[in-house]
């Protein structure tokens, strides 16, 4: 890979941890709420993934988005402003953290729901393959959602009508909260996947390259149209399902086996506090970043002057990100008005109130 191509997908790595580190220490001070899901650990999947996919392509995500907006090119203000509630945020403030949803991008949404990924993604692909077009949709899901019946619908779909969909299975073991084994009789994922005749891999999840890779050669190939493929990305969260979970159901042992290869392992560790320091993330042992980092280095590819730089860069855009935020004007009435009484298909609707 060129210097070029490693030096975004590294940017983009670092912009994700800065943003949903600011994310995490705005809402304990009580600027965003409702639920937060946090990424930190899971970076490697989106970039490696996203810097796969075309321009054309769809972007389904879950409830778990901010990164995959970010990657995908939201601006880092508009995607805060949303997650403040604000009015100039992607869906007016009125979405907020699980539903991002920009159709410029054709990113087409956060979903709250579990398993709800599966259907939009099927509807998008047909659309495309009715319309003859060189697109594909990349249907992001976690491995809580395997077990939907949803999942199984909607592979079985796809494989029948040979649909340019990549499933990705960001599979960090834990669903919300209970470990894989406990609740699927496979738990490799990416088995499932041959009860559809649908091609899967299994990858890892912490290494950005080999996640990169795998997704150029399964897009290829459903570009080709060899149909749907699926791959299992095993990754790891290193805070609890949402900002509300303290995360103590996993063993602290568990997450010290982590620290040599995955982001941020140590900062989870079961202590006195609920949720990680930003001191304790950024003493963290070695992580997905670091291993870009290494490699870029090793390879004469990025000096340490450039990455200081990379990194001021995207600490200035994450600062920028909170001011606009924090300055911007909350929607109003109208504004909710306005986009309930939106005349999409030539319904008719009841007007405001006055």
């Amino acid at each position: 890979m060129d210097r070029m191509n490693l030096s975004a997908m590294l940017r983009d790595m670092l912009l994700a941890r800065a943003f949903e580190e600011a994310a995490a220490e705005e809402y304990s001070r009580g600027n965003i709420s409702g639920f937060l899901h946090l990424y930190p650990g899971e970076e490697a999947v989106a970039v490696g993934v996203l810097h796969a996919a075309e321009p054309g392509d769809y972007i389904i995500s879950t409830y778990r988005e901010h990164v995959h907006a970010l990657v995908r090119g939201i601006p880092a203000r508009q995607i805060m402003a949303e997650l403040f509630g604000k009015k100039p945020g992607i869906c007016g403030g009125m979405g907020g953290s699980m539903h991002l949803f920009d159709s410029t991008r054709r990113f087409l949404g956060g979903y709250a729901i579990v398993g709800e990924t599966f259907p939009i993604a099927l509807g998008a692909a047909y659309a495309i393959t009715y319309r003859h077009l060189p697109e594909a949709v990349i249907c992001f899901f976690g491995d809580g959602a395997v077990n939907q019946g949803t999942f199984h619908e909607s592979l079985n779909m796809a494989s029948l009508w040979k649909l340019p969909i990549l499933f990705v299975c960001e599979n960090n073991r834990y669903q919300i909260g209970t470990e894989i084994h406990r609740h699927s009789a496979v738990v490799e994922v990416y088995k499932r996947a041959c009860a559809y005749a649908i091609p899967a891999e299994k990858v890892d999840g912490m290494d950005v390259l080999a996640v990169h890779d795998a997704a150029r050669h399964a897009l290829e190939s459903i570009r080709s149209g060899d149909g749907p493929q699926l791959l299992e990305l095993e990754t790891y969260r290193y805070r609890g399902h949402s900002m509300a979970d303290p995360g103590s159901y996993r063993p602290g042992s568990e997450l010290l086996a982590y620290q040599a290869h995955d982001p941020i392992a140590t900062a989870i560790q079961l202590s006195q506090s609920p949720y990680p320091s930003l001191e304790d993330i950024r003493s963290a042992g070695p992580d997905c970043l670091d291993q870009l980092t290494d490699h870029c280095s090793n390879n004469e590819l990025l000096d340490e002057e450039t990455l200081t730089r990379m990194k001021q860069e995207v600490q200035k855009i994450v600062e920028d990100a909170l001011a606009f935020a924090q300055a911007s004007e909350e929607p109003g009435m109208q504004d909710a008005w306005d986009a309930f009484l939106c005349n999409r298909r030539f319904e008719t609707l009841m007007k405001s109130p006055t």
